[in-house]
């Protein structure tokens, strides 16, 4: 029992990061039906931002990630609108196929800038564990599950509290509808966009701080991963991403924690097939018909 609490709580740590990051995905996707794979390199390139934030202008952790949030918001900003605004009326296979060409730019380009070789993250935090009936939770942990609890509430809040939030959903729900209400979409698909890099760029500096090691392909098997958690919850819809993100984090670590590390990626991917089988939709989404 011990053992099975102390991989549910390594498990909720991952999750929450898996969940951050498969948000920007289910945004993005709700918003103009695109998944965005270059949604990863959002979350390396924000731990690379934080990286030379701390080490070079020595700047304190909070600081430098609330500045890579807003740096990389701005690059998520203008990469909708260079490559993903033109295809707007394109087919869904043309800004796909966009998108993954965008996800090899960004990779190699950073490798171009600061090499292919894993960074050390500096250790901005004293290594301390707290300890409960032999279960151990460390400060980290405790950090990432605050930091990631507070940014999905602050995001509730502003699709359902604010004025762009609105206009978030009904974009989602009619964009022709939308428009015509006089909602900018484009502009508010550019916010989309935003939003949803700044939250992964959050997920990838927690993950630096974590683990203390970032590099240029760090973005790949995360990227993945927050997809299929995005696809598991429900892809387009907010809460589903979130539950998704957790259900995968957990998953993983109880497989790891039962010595089949080997098999974790497989057998996550055979319980998407699974709930993909029983519910086309997703945990928490909606079964509904799709013009072709």
């Amino acid at each position: 029992m011990v053992q099975f609490i102390q991989q549910f709580i390594n498990g909720m740590s991952l999750g929450s990061i898996y969940a951050l990051v498969a948000l920007g995905y289910t945004m993005v996707y709700g918003i103009i039906k695109l998944i965005n794979f270059a949604h990863g390199e959002m979350y390396m390139i924000g731990a690379f931002f934080s990286f030379y934030l701390i080490t070079i202008l020595k700047l304190p952790f909070f600081v430098a990630l609330f500045i890579s949030m807003a740096l990389v918001a701005v690059l998520g900003f203008f990469i909708e609108r260079i490559a993903y605004k033109p295809l707007r009326n394109a087919t869904r296979i043309a800004a796909l196929i966009t998108a993954i060409g965008v996800s090899f730019l960004m990779q190699y380009t950073t490798m171009f800038l600061v090499g292919a070789d894993t960074k050390v993250f500096p250790e901005v935090f004293v290594n301390k564990n707290y300890y409960l009936f032999s279960i151990k939770i460390s400060f980290e942990q405790i950090l990432i599950f605050v930091i990631t609890a507070g940014l999905m509430i602050a995001l509730q809040a502003l699709v359902n509290k604010t004025r762009i939030g609105r206009s978030m959903r009904a974009v989602s729900t009619d964009k022709e509808a939308a428009a015509l209400m006089g909602i900018d979409v484009d502009k508010t698909i550019a916010i989309t966009f935003a939003l949803g890099a700044a939250l992964a760029a959050a997920a990838g500096t927690l993950v630096g701080m974590y683990y203390n090691t970032i590099s240029p392909l760090m973005g790949v098997n995360p990227g993945l991963k927050a997809f299929v958690a995005a696809v598991f919850g429900g892809i387009g819809h907010i809460r589903g991403a979130m539950l998704g993100g957790f259900v995968i984090g957990l998953i993983e670590t109880m497989v790891i924690g039962a010595g089949y590390s080997l098999m974790k990626d497989a057998i996550v991917f055979f319980v998407l097939i699974l709930v993909l089988i029983i519910k086309p939709s997703g945990l928490l989404g909606k079964g509904g018909r799709e013009k072709v």
